[in-house]
């Protein structure tokens, strides 16, 4: 089973955690938000510092405030395109990776403004990433695994120590698939 998500649910995490630490909704931080009549996101963020909201739950209440960035009201699917819209050659690639990480067993499909992460029920296995106009990064987190042959020490987070690169569709081979499989079983 394959599951692809946005940031909504990021969005509702933030605030499921809103009302878990203060007892109050968005709404009514919003209407609290809004008597205050703030005209700066500083202002709003030392303000709710001092009120104990912090992290996720003052990144949501500065959004609801001043606008959220337009890729966190963009569907995964515009997402996605976005990220191939001036690569098109990249998009087979990239749907070649997913469609192997989507047969290895119950993979999550995040999808980010610049790159997908693949996760398990546990946390993120994986990483797809258009790192140039010719080729794909695809970091995976493999603890122990030292680089050699195509898997090369990552430049895409720190999470994902390794990675290997693909310039088309046909280079997500056995070897592809088995170290997917591997980063997906190591951190499911």
């Amino acid at each position: 089973m394959t599951e692809i998500r946005d940031w909504q649910e990021m969005k509702d995490m933030s605030a499921r955690l809103l009302l878990e630490r203060t007892g109050e909704d968005v709404a009514a931080w919003n209407q609290r938000v809004h008597r205050e009549g703030f005209t700066s996101e500083q202002t709003l963020r030392a303000w709710l510092a001092r009120l104990g909201v912090t992290g996720y739950a003052q990144s949501l209440l500065v959004m609801e405030q001043f606008g959220y960035p337009g890729f966190l009201l963009a569907s995964a699917e515009e997402l996605i395109d976005g990220q191939y819209a001036d690569r098109p050659q990249l998009r087979p690639i990239f749907d070649a990776v997913i469609t192997a990480a989507a047969a290895i067993g119950n993979v999550i499909i995040q999808a980010r403004k610049t790159y997908v992460s693949l996760v398990t029920p546990r946390r993120t296995f994986a990483r797809v990433q258009p790192t140039t106009k010719n080729r794909i990064d695809l970091g995976l987190r493999l603890a122990g695994q030292k680089p050699f042959g195509r898997l090369q020490p990552s430049k895409i987070h720190e999470s994902m120590p390794l990675q290997i690169s693909l310039a088309s569709s046909d280079e997500v081979d056995a070897e592809v698939l088995d170290w997917l499989q591997q980063a997906y079983d190591q951190n499911s």
